[in-house]
């Protein structure tokens, strides 16, 4: 038996690198699985690319930074499957890259309502249905970037240390009630997010900036999808039933040079 067989696991961000790799292992572990994108046809093509029937997995649209929406997809993966065991809450946009000065006001306001508005609404709908349960495992996606600061990521640092907060704070309102709440804070990913931070940092060398983000890791290299999803797999399962309220770095050592 697989360890997520009979599991119902929601996916914001599924179509992204991260949360279709993390996709594609709950799959192969027996989840169901409700796939939550901005991008309906490419999560409908994550569902045929994992090769799911429909009473495993269920494609949603939504913008996460809309409540209705947030509440709808909520609503709609209870409709079908009854209950919700596992939440990632992993959608995610990384803005521009610009001093504070320059940093333009529409897209800090872009950043903050996806990555702080849009986990904090997955939250506010997901937790009441687990303390119902009586358990459930919540895994939100930070960074790296919400540990520390990084000149000219104004929107984006600031979005994930808020998304870090909200992790501890969840985590210990649902504890009483048998729910977890964990994040994954990922470095430098082999990801479609770091093709562009890479173009906005050094938009005349992406390939230079690339080189020196990777050589700035202990382990001198990028992070791939899959290390990143192993963590959130392992914080989503029951494998880490004594977890919460922590913050998991998966960034080849690089926060704690």
């Amino acid at each position: 038996m697989s360890k997520f067989d009979g599991k119902v696991i929601v996916i914001t961000g599924a179509a992204g690198g991260i949360g279709k790799a993390t996709a594609k292992k709950l799959a192969e572990q027996g989840a169901s699985l409700a796939l939550v994108d901005l991008n309906l046809d490419a999560v409908k093509q994550v569902i045929t690319d994992l090769g799911l029937e429909d009473s495993r997995a269920i494609a949603l649209q939504a913008n996460v930074s809309k409540e209705e929406e947030v509440k709808a997809y909520v609503d709609e993966t209870v409709k079908k499957f009854g209950k919700i065991d596992g939440f990632f809450n992993n959608a995610g946009i990384e803005g521009t890259t610009a001093n504070v000065e320059d940093f333009p006001t529409e897209i800090f306001e872009a950043v903050l309502n996806v990555n702080v508005k849009g986990a904090f609404f997955g939250l506010k709908y997901v937790v009441p249905v687990m303390k119902k349960q009586g358990y459930g495992s919540i895994v939100n996606t930070a960074s790296g970037a919400g540990l520390i600061g990084s000149p000219g990521f104004v929107g984006y640092n600031s979005s994930k240390h808020a998304v870090i907060g909200m992790t501890r704070v969840v985590a210990l309102e649902v504890a009483p009630f048998g729910v977890r709440v964990n994040a994954v804070a990922p470095g430098v990913i082999n990801t479609r997010m770091m093709r562009q931070i890479e173009k906005n940092t050094v938009p005349e060398d992406a390939e230079g900036a690339k080189k020196a983000f990777g050589a700035a890791v202990p382990m001198g290299r990028y992070g791939e999808a899959d290390e990143v999803a192993n963590v959130a797999i392992f914080l989503l399962s029951d494998d880490a039933s004594y977890v919460s309220q922590s913050i998991y770095t998966v960034d080849g050592g690089q926060m704690n040079q």
